[in-house]
Parts: structure tokens; C-alpha cells; sequence
């Protein structure tokens, strides 16, 4: 029995969704992975990477659609994946970059009044001034 034109309709938006999923995910792994990393350890990270991905993916078309995977489905992650890739991933690398940037300076500013805090505390209660 075919299924309601609706419902084909849900599940092409939401595989095409979940191809964006993928496509953030990856670049958020990309920046997070950093481009100094032995062969054998950035195969195991890819392969860890694929895996996440999937499990991802997969319970996100589970939870939108009752995980309907027809061949289109395939065809629309790939889809998405190939436009994510192609037009939104560079701004979305600039946006994370400049995000993991200011995060990591507010995380060592507080860390450095953390460290300054407690050795001004230490030298109070040593007596060492």
C-alpha cells in the first residue's frame, strides 16, 4: 500500500534535515579533531565519527518518521550533505571557530583570576608576602 502524499512529504524533509544533522556534526568534528593527528588514531576517530553519526541520524528518522529508510532517503541525506557542504559549512566553520575562540579566552581568564585568587590566598595563609 502506498503511503499518503503527506506523509512521503515528512519523510523527505526529515531525511533532508538529518543530512544537515550529518553536515554539522562534521564540521564540528572537523574543528574539534584539529589537523595534527597520527594516521592510526585519526582512522579510529573517523571510524568512532561514522558510527556517532549513524546511531545519530538513524534515531533521529526513528523518532520523525518510524525510521522509513526507502531508497530516496538515502538520496535526500546525500543531497543534503553535498548543499550543507558546499554553501553552509564555510560559514558555519567561521561561526564555531569564533565561538571555540571566545569561549577558550573566557575559560583562561577565568582560569588565570582562579590561579591568582588562590595564590594570593596560599601566600596569606603561609605569610608569605
Amino acid at each position: 500500500m502506498p503511503l499518503p502524499i503527506n506523509i512521503q512529504f515528512s519523510i523527505i524533509v526529515y531525511s533532508f534535515l538529518s543530512g544537515l544533522l550529518t553536515g554539522g556534526m562534521f564540521d564540528l568534528y572537523r574543528i574539534i579533531r584539529g589537523s595534527k593527528v597520527p594516521k592510526p588514531i585519526l582512522v579510529i576517530e573517523d571510524i568512532l565519527f561514522s558510527i556517532l553519526a549513524a546511531m545519530i541520524v538513524f534515531t533521529f528518522l526513528l523518532y520523525t518518521d518510524y525510521a522509513f529508510l526507502g531508497a530516496y532517503v538515502y538520496i535526500f541525506i546525500i543531497l543534503a550533505i553535498f548543499i550543507y557542504m558546499k554553501f553552509i559549512s564555510p560559514t558555519f566553520i567561521s561561526i564555531e571557530r569564533s565561538i571555540f575562540d571566545f569561549i577558550s579566552k573566557v575559560v583562561r581568564v577565568l582560569l588565570n583570576n582562579v590561579c591568582y585568587a588562590a595564590k594570593l590566598i596560599f601566600s596569606f595563609i603561609t605569610g608569605k608576602r
